[in-house]
């Protein structure tokens, strides 16, 4: 069974020293699942996209539009997320 594409949205803020430290890990573990499309998103910039998923810290991650980790996840962590939402029908 083919897996789906999985959204990956991961919302950071300029000059936040956790999301700078994250964002190379956590996507290159979210490509490493060959199912995320991965997008980063400056909360600055797009303050709407941020309210609408509920951010209200970064680093945090959304997939499929649904906000599942409000801090930073271990990038296991995220990679179980994202092959997990990739398996459901």
């Amino acid at each position: 069974m083919a897996k789906k594409a999985v959204s990956v949205e991961f919302f950071f803020a300029a000059g936040c020293e956790k999301c700078a430290a994250a964002r190379g890990a956590l996507r290159d573990a979210a490509q490493a699942t060959r199912a995320a499309k991965w997008q980063e998103v400056d909360i600055a910039k797009e303050p709407d996209r941020a309210v609408d998923v509920g951010v209200l810290s970064t680093p945090a991650v959304a997939i499929d539009g649904e906000l599942v980790f409000k801090s930073m996840p271990s990038a296991a962590q995220l990679r179980k997320a994202i092959e997990a939402k990739a398996a459901e029908d």
